[in-house]
């Protein structure tokens, strides 16, 4: 069974606006906008409802009804994914279920060291939270003042915090879900060791709402680090970059907790377009790494320790230039600078990109063999690579030419996506690090994914939702 693909029936919508009342539900254009409006404008939707519930039971009652009568649900949290998951399509037949309105923090428990917290609870919130209370939350997103917990969930985010801490799958103990019929699944449980049959948990996390709708979620919390230091280092090649982060990890062990990899070419778009954005270093270098380490009793210990790392660095000529924040405001200047450069490609034009996950050893082949394939494509393309070289995934976005035509370097898209993912399958690496699936890489999945992984996947989709309706034509 699949969902209704008819114009939706103005008493059908009625009926799932009585769910929520008339104040919590939206039917007019202009209030619909945002909701079907996505921040890279690749993906437009069309919706005739949005629906915003202010509770679990009213989120029950409303996909009881979906099922009943075939309606399709999207849902959806801040509305800052970027490969279309949280869209509604063109037809008009699809409702939209915010869960913004869900944003609870339930309870902070510094004992077990979690903190259960509701769908729409803001990202940035939940670090606030979980600061007052003496602990951490270390899931950091450059979209962390927007973002929502579900969506998090949803999309098994990843960000600058993965290398010392996971992923939000890692950081997830239990859930509680809504399925498609309405039914309530309550995992909100705090256990670390749980071996009770298969981990339900885990197939939510990361589906993108198309087995069911995360409405709360049981979080792991940390001890806040007593010392925590961030330095700048310029460098003149990824290979450099590899042997530092190898030399960062043995010295450093588990107090590394970022190590970030940046080409110069995407550092000067943001000095050249973020207010207050300056090159941390006098010169320029090919290459930059931003390294975090959080460790010791004291400021003192984590400043030795960042020491030693970049002594070592600079004894085997890896390090050309470095420099150690001299306080909370230079870190966190750092931290605004390397979260400023997706936003920082925006006016420079046109932009191809890609989330891909290499292993670690394999990221300046990678690099080399990516640019020699963008190149032979497009000479003057200028590619702007980031990301997070301690757990493999870079941000392998590729500019259009300086004052080049937009569209025709857009309309490279298919063949420049093609020929990156063919180098990262070869590396037995994935085209989809942290972003997710969505509708960006639907078909790319289907294509190139061994054919019994598709299978499993839709034999799972179709045990939870039967009838169709949720995130159609999302992931699989």
């Amino acid at each position: 069974m699949t969902h209704n693909s008819m114009p939706l029936d103005p008493a059908l919508l009625d009926r799932f606006v009585a769910i929520v009342g008339a104040g919590h539900a939206l039917r007019e254009t202009a209030d619909i906008e945002p909701y079907v409006t996505e921040r890279r404008g690749r993906y437009p939707g069309l919706s005739p409802l949005v629906l915003r519930p202010g509770s679990v039971d009213e989120v029950s009652r409303i996909m009881k009804l979906a099922t009943e009568t075939g309606t399709a649900i999207v849902p959806q949290g801040g509305n800052t994914g970027l490969v279309g998951a949280q869209m509604p399509d063109r037809s008009g037949t699809q409702v939209v279920l915010s869960l913004s309105r869900l944003n609870r923090i339930r309870e902070i428990d510094t004992l077990s060291n979690t903190v259960t917290a509701e769908a729409g609870v803001i990202l940035e919130k939940l670090h606030e939270a979980a600061d007052a209370a003496g602990r951490l939350f270390p899931l950091s997103l450059g979209s962390q003042g927007s973002c929502e917990i579900g969506g998090n969930l949803s999309s098994n985010a990843g960000g600058t915090g993965v290398l010392a801490h996971g992923n939000a799958r890692e950081l997830c103990l239990g859930v509680e879900v809504v399925l498609p019929t309405g039914e309530v699944f309550d995992d909100l449980r705090k256990l670390k060791k749980d071996n009770t049959g298969y981990d339900l948990k885990d197939l939510f996390v990361g589906a993108e709402g198309t087995l069911g709708v995360i409405t709360a979620a049981v979080l792991k919390l940390f001890p806040k680090p007593k010392g925590r230091e961030v330095a700048w280092v310029g460098l003149s090649s990824p290979e450099a970059a590899l042997e530092l982060f190898s030399r960062a990890t043995d010295q450093a062990g588990s107090g590394l907790t970022a190590f970030e990899l940046i080409s110069d070419m995407v550092l000067g778009f943001a000095v050249r377009h973020v207010a207050d954005a300056t090159r941390p270093l006098q010169g320029e270098w090919p290459w930059h790494v931003l390294i975090e380490i959080s460790y010791g009793r004291s400021a003192e210990d984590a400043r030795l320790l960042m020491e030693e790392v970049l002594t070592s660095g600079f004894e085997a000529e890896l390090v050309g230039d470095a420099v150690i924040a001299a306080n909370l405001s230079q870190a966190g200047a750092f931290w605004r600078l390397r979260e400023s450069l997706s936003d920082a490609q925006r006016p420079e034009g046109g932009s191809i990109k890609h989330d891909i996950s290499v292993p670690v050893v394999s990221i300046p082949a990678f690099i080399e063999q990516a640019g020699r394939a963008v190149v032979a494509i497009c000479p003057d393309a200028r590619i702007a690579c980031f990301g997070h070289m301690g757990d493999g995934n870079l941000h392998y976005n590729i500019s259009q030419p300086a004052g080049g035509d937009t569209e025709a370097f857009l309309d490279l898209y298919p063949i420049m996506n093609k020929a990156v993912h063919d180098i990262v399958r070869e590396m037995n690496g994935s085209i989809s690090a942290e972003h997710g699936i969505g509708q960006m890489k639907r078909d790319e999945l289907i294509a190139t994914t061994q054919p019994i992984a598709i299978d499993l996947m839709r034999r799972v989709k179709a045990a939870f939702d039967p009838a169709g309706i949720m995130n159609p034509g999302k992931v699989i």
